[in-house]
């Protein structure tokens, strides 16, 4: 008689809830003869027939004993699909049968069958299932890129291997024949300078290098870098700031219906002489449009023709002691700070590549091609922008500006494309871009101070709208409660590794579409290289193990004990100092 007629049942189910099944054993040796693998995170099947079953995962086990009794040993599980007798899996609980019901662990083959109904052009792995290495875990590429990522450890967990690994697997797929690069475009914002080594043939770009000319910003990024908000006249400076470089704009380009964010050319330096000479400007007391500059009395029907003259250069005024002049508009000292703010920036060697005459120097169509690795000398999958050198009080308008830059640039790029369909032109194809955001706690976090405005806005319209044009993000964080929830909530994917701070696990439990119960209780004492692997590009919820990336960032640990054990080191201070005052 089978270990599953009704008289000898090893295991059966006892109770039904409507989000799991209880089942007792009374023989676990016996059951656990079926899988060399049985913990937490195991799969059952729950069945009456060997062709289809309800496949569930196991969440906890408890003993019960009873005197002068065996042991009874009491598994909860969570329901995840049911599998058909064609062997296709359907996502969802819904099937629980009346107990008694036959349980047993379910079969490697099974298992591997489930995850291997994706369909083989969608198919994408990086990982296999901790309890049996045998079996691949394979996620759908299209769902798992085109939906947002979300991958959250804290540190030691794995975390940069893991996101190498499935950048390395991304840039390596190909169709059958291609000996070229694939068309995956890939841009990490690598803020601790890790991700070189693993891509050591990338489009790398750090603070000597990167070129972001000042006049691709929008106003909120160039009021954030360039307007102190904590000042009284800080909302006055804005709109100065917002008129002058418009009407410098539209005088450049000799075109009137420019607009303030129009990502055309304009003259930091003039629009300093201009507000230079705002602060000194003196009228004509008897005639108030006459500026009255030494030697010479000047008249301006409009501000615009005012802004015009003072581009140029600045001038020596009357001063306003007697009774014929009186001070002009802004001559009280509210603009010296304003004035102060704008000149050190733009002198400032470290924003080089802000204000420097090689990035003036760079186009639209230059800068666009040097953050998506369209560069002159070489194509290259993947672009790192390394943030390490960038100072921090321009971090997050960096971000930004590269973001908001890539975003519209996939919105352009498909209107073109459904133009040049339309009008039955050659075909374009897609170029989806992939941006990476390693530590985005530090410039998308969930406080609203005014400073990270602007990477914020960019970086929540990529998560709610960059996937109609083929801009999706990666978020990478040690502290997932740190960082915006409007970002965190679009994440439909999630590749979740230990986090030992309880206000993380709890934010990432919220946030994640399936309810695991018990297993994301694991989250702290996940192995290194360990995740829970869940969302819509998976089949079932799964805890996995990352396959090792190589070659690897350059996030290894330092081995303090090791070093400490050589002899003194002597170190070179002079070239030390050089390197920090450069």
């Amino acid at each position: 008689m089978s270990m599953f007629d009704i008289e000898e049942k090893v295991a059966k189910v006892i109770s039904v809830l409507p989000n799991k099944i209880k089942i007792e054993i009374n023989n676990i040796e016996q059951f656990k003869l079926q899988s060399e693998k049985f913990s937490v995170g195991s799969y059952l099947r729950v069945s009456d027939s060997e062709d289809c079953a309800l496949i569930c995962i196991i969440e906890n086990f408890t003993i019960q004993k009873e005197e002068n009794k065996d042991s009874i040993y009491l598994i909860e599980a969570m329901p995840i699909g049911f599998l058909d007798v064609d062997g296709k899996f359907t996502r969802g609980g819904n099937n629980i049968a009346i107990p008694p019901t036959d349980v047993e662990t379910a079969k490697n083959e099974e298992i591997q069958q489930i995850y291997d109904s994706i369909e083989i052009d969608s198919k994408f792995c990086f990982a296999t299932l901790s309890q049996d290495k045998s079996i691949k875990v394979p996620v759908n590429g299209n769902k798992f890129f085109n939906k947002h990522i979300a991958v959250v450890g804290s540190t030691g967990s794995g975390k940069s291997h893991t996101v190498a690994k499935i950048l390395q697997e991304a840039t390596l797929t190909k169709n059958v024949g291609y000996k070229n690069l694939n068309n995956s475009h890939i841009v990490i914002f690598d803020i601790h300078s890790e991700y070189h080594t693993a891509f050591p043939h990338a489009n790398y770009l750090d603070v000597d290098s990167l070129f972001l000319p000042y006049w691709l910003m929008n106003g909120e990024e160039l009021e954030e870098l360039l307007v102190e908000t904590g000042e009284n006249q800080a909302y006055n400076q804005s709109s100065l700031l917002r008129r002058i470089i418009t009407r410098n704009k539209q005088t450049t380009h000799d075109n009137s219906n420019l607009t303030y964010d129009a990502p055309v050319k304009f003259s930091v330096s003039e629009v300093l002489n201009c507000l230079l000479n705002l602060s000194r400007e003196t009228k004509n007391y008897k005639s108030p449009n006459k500026m009255s500059i030494k030697s010479n009395e000047q008249s301006f029907e409009t501000d615009e023709e005012k802004f015009d003259f003072y581009f140029k250069k600045q001038y020596e005024f009357e001063e306003a002691k007697s009774q014929s002049f009186s001070k002009g508009t802004y001559n009280d000292g509210s603009l010296e700070k304003f004035i102060s703010r704008i000149r050190n920036k733009y002198l400032d060697k470290r924003l080089e590549f802000l204000f420097g005459e090689k990035s003036e120097s760079h186009t639209f169509e230059s800068t666009l091609r040097q953050i998506l690795g369209y560069e002159e000398d070489g194509e290259s999958n993947v672009t790192i922008i390394d943030l390490s050198g960038v100072p921090f009080e321009v971090l997050s308008i960096t971000v930004s500006l590269i973001s908001r830059l890539i975003f519209e640039y996939g919105y352009h790029y498909k209107k073109m494309l459904e133009k040049v369909q339309s009008n039955n032109e050659v075909n374009l194809e897609y170029a989806p871009i992939l941006l990476v955001y390693e530590e985005a706690h530090k410039y998308v976090p969930k406080n609203s101070s005014a400073k990270y405005n602007a990477s914020r806005v960019s970086i929540e319209r990529i998560a709610k709208e960059g996937r109609k044009y083929g801009v999706s993000a990666m978020i990478v964080s040690q502290r997932p409660s740190e960082i915006s929830e409007t970002i965190f909530s679009q994440c439909s994917n999630f590749v979740s590794m230990r986090l030992t701070n309880p206000e993380d696990q709890n934010y990432v439990k919220r946030l994640m579409p399936d309810t695991l119960g018990p297993l994301t209780d694991s989250l702290p004492t996940l192995k290194e290289g360990d995740a829970i692997l869940l969302g819509d590009a998976l089949i079932m919820p799964s805890l996995v193990t990352i396959d090792r990336c190589a070659p690897s960032p350059s996030s290894n640990d330092i081995m303090y004990l090791e070093h400490w054990k050589k002899e003194w080191l002597d170190i070179s201070f002079d070239k030390l100092a050089e390197r920090w005052i450069k």
